[in-house]
């Protein structure tokens, strides 16, 4: 009787340990557009995006990269820098988006950045030029050009990608 106690408490337990484990193992997108890449490297070909607030289900993790699972049964690995363990509830298409931060604030305010820091720089240093900083933004570098680039100056990429 008293084996047959200790045995189901251990259940219990290992029960708890499993549901806890799980829990974990949920992460959020915080970035406005993810990347879920083929391989775990910044190089790796891109097998699916992922919009900001998405819930992912962990696999594994390597270095600074999660093996992930999307809600529509999509894998892929993603930067670490991209995931967050908090739920996050402002989404696209939810009712209450309208009321809530936009995409732009959203992905500054996570950098430490948001429109009112923006607009008490801009008036501490009004000489400054953004033109340089917008035509940055507006640049699109695609992955065959982000190889092409490295491949001309012989760098190596470390990680998943070799």
């Amino acid at each position: 009787m008293r084996m047959w106690r200790r045995g189901l408490l251990a259940l219990a337990v290992m029960a708890v340990g499993a549901v806890a484990w799980a829990a974990v193992q949920q992460m959020s997108v915080q970035v406005r557009t993810g990347q879920l890449r083929a391989t775990p490297s910044h190089l790796g070909k891109v097998a699916a995006a992922v919009a900001y607030g998405d819930r992912l289900t962990v696999v594994q993790k390597q270095g600074a990269w999660y093996s992930v699972k999307d809600a529509r049964g999509r894998t892929g690995w993603i930067h670490e820098s991209a995931l967050t363990t908090k739920r996050v509830v402002l989404k696209a298409g939810d009712a209450d988006v309208a009321a809530g931060a936009g995409g732009d604030e959203i992905a500054l305010a996570g950098k430490g950045f948001n429109e009112q820091v923006e607009g008490e720089y801009k008036a501490q240093n009004a000489e400054a030029d953004y033109a340089w900083v917008d035509r940055m933004e507006a640049m699109v570098v695609t992955p065959e050009q982000a190889v092409a680039f490295l491949a001309a100056g012989e760098v190596v990429a470390k990680g998943g990608a070799q």
